[in-house]
Parts: C-alpha cells; structure tokens; sequence
C-alpha cells in the first residue's frame, strides 16, 4: 500500500501553485493552514520558505504516510491532523496568516480504483473521502426515486435526472447495485447520447452522489466560516473549487461579506455597513490555470480560484450565508 501511495504523490499536481503562493506570499514567514492536504503539494511548497509555519488537515486516512513524512522533516514548522475541514475551530490556537482550500477530488482518491471515484472503476460503488457516515453503494440503493433525482438534479446539476433516478431504482429492485461499473451502464442507458461534448455521460452523476456522500456543501460553508474566523487582519483566505455550485457559494461569501458590498439602503450608514464585513473590498478576484497548466495537468481545465482578505473588523457568524444555500443543505440533510 506504501508503494501506491508512494506513486500517487509523485503524480499529485497541486493546482494553481504558483499563484496560490505569489498571493500568501510566505517569504515574509507566518503560519498557514492546508485545509486539503492531499498530496501535499501547497504545504511542501510553503514549508521551502524558513520562516514558515504549516498546519494541515485531510479528512483522508490514506494520506497519513505522506504527513507523517513531512512531520519528520519539518517537526518544528509542520503539523498534521485528520479531520474535516468544518472542525479547524478544534485545533486552531492562535489566528494565522492564511488559509487554502483546494475543493473536489484528490488523485490519490480518483487514481485508487477501489475507491469508487473513477468511471474506469470496476470495484465497490464508495465515493467516501474519509470519516464519513455512508457510501454511495448506500445512497443508490435505499433512497427513494424522489430523493435520488432530487440529489442528482441539484447536486450534479444533471437535467435527466429523473430518467437516471428511475432506472436506478427499476435495477436495484432486482439486484443490489454494488460497484461502480454497474452504475455508469445505468446512466449510460438512462441519458440521450450528445455527440457534441467530451464530457463522460456519468460525470453529473458522480458529482451529486460524492458531494452528497461526503457532505461537501456542509462541510465548505462551515468551513469557510470556521477559518474566517481564525484569519488575522490582512490574512488571506482562498478557495479553489471544481464545479459551479462550489463556486458560487465561494463567490458570494467573499462579496456579501466585503467592505465594498451593496449597502442595504442609501441611507445607511457606511461605518455601520462596514462594521458588518468580514473582508476588505473584493473586486472579484477570479483566477483561473494557465494553458500551460492544463496541457500538463488535465483536471485543472475546471479550476477556478478565488481569494478575499480579511478585514479588522470582529468576527461574527456569517448565518446568512447558510439561509443562502438552505437548499442544498436540506438535500444533503437527507436521511440514508
């Protein structure tokens, strides 16, 4: 197992590298946090500077061997913990300089066939990132017709959901559906062929039922809110998201909560709005790869990051962020 781990953190490109560091900018030294430490690839790169300070965090066991390498070498500057993002309150002491977090799946996830992740997969129906409570193979057996389309429709943004939830359901009536290749014959079947995109018929699909297996709308906008908080004056947060739904939660968390939002009223006061802004004003900062990334690096083609810098303001819950999203929430709350 070492061997394969060995392997996939070679193969382990962490996106955007070059531009995640120019905006943290460590060569003046702080403390850092790795919300998604995958292969290491952000913490690796922010450790070359001395006078920096890593703390990471993965939900992923499988990713311990390649920590613990990092713990030895750098015993001073690095720290490793397993734990969901949503909980960097239980570790963090201190406020820190900033904060990444690159969402979506990891190659060490994807390039493990036993996992699930892959379309190529011919082992157990998964999908689990670590420390989760169900499994997709769970998912596409015991919910409803009604649940399933609901959460391909709206978590995979799948428009033939309905056709998908269906055949899912007609299939597992006669036999227990258990791996992955089992699935994608199902939504193959179930979708019109489209001649004119390269995207994999399954791609939708997948999407819904990892975000909802593994919580990731839950988890990223505790997450943000949580690190927000433990952001110093000036301190950078970033996000570098794969799909629509995770970046327009991104999007507008760093808008509605920036000095230059929209006032509620003309009439209101501009200190008083101000008083209620976690960020300094946000122009937008949407930074996607190079083209020369993407030739080296495939799955970074859907990459976009975005960054906001954290105001002086006192920390407050941002709640309305979580009435936002509602939607998706109730969808994720779904019991299995």
């Amino acid at each position: 197992m070492k061997t394969l781990i060995s392997s996939l953190e070679f193969s382990h490109f962490p996106v955007m590298l070059s531009e995640v560091i120019k905006i943290l900018s460590p060569i003046k030294g702080g403390l850092f946090v790795d919300c998604t430490f995958g292969g290491g690839g952000y913490s690796k790169a922010l450790l070359k500077f001395p006078n920096v300070k890593v703390i990471a965090l993965d939900r992923d066991e499988k990713v311990l061997s390649i920590a613990s390498k990092l713990e030895k070498k750098f015993h001073s500057r690095f720290q490793f913990y397993q734990i969901k993002f949503s909980q960097i309150d239980k570790i963090l002491k201190t406020h820190v300089d900033g904060i990444i977090f690159d969402l979506g799946i990891s190659s060490i996830q994807l390039n493990d066939m036993q996992r699930g992740f892959s379309f190529k997969s011919k082992d157990k129906l998964d999908m689990t990132m670590g420390l989760s409570n169900i499994s997709a193979q769970d998912v596409v057996n015991n919910l409803s017709e009604n649940e399933l389309k609901l959460i391909i429709k709206i978590l995979g943004e799948e428009k033939e959901a309905a056709k998908i939830a269906k055949n899912i359901v007609k299939v597992r009536s006669k036999k227990k559906i258990t791996r992955v290749d089992e699935l994608v014959k199902i939504i193959e079947k179930s979708k019109k062929k489209n001649f004119s995109t390269k995207i994999n018929p399954s791609t939708k699909t997948f999407q819904a039922l990892r975000i909802f297996v593994n919580k990731e709308i839950s988890e990223l906008i505790k997450g943000i809110s949580n690190a927000t908080k433990y952001l110093k004056p000036g301190g950078k947060i970033l996000v570098v998201s794969f799909h629509s739904i995770e970046d327009k939660i991104i999007k507008y968390f760093f808008r509605n909560f920036s000095k230059n939002k929209s006032k509620p009223s003309r009439y209101f006061p501009e200190d008083e709005a101000n008083d209620l802004t976690l960020f300094e004003n946000y122009s937008n900062n949407l930074i996607k790869p190079t083209k020369i990334e993407v030739k080296k690096n495939n799955p970074s083609r859907s990459a976009k990051l975005r960054f906001a810098t954290r105001s002086k303001n006192h920390f407050f819950d941002p709640i309305e962020l979580t009435q936002k999203y509602k939607n998706y929430l109730e969808i994720e709350a779904i019991n299995v």
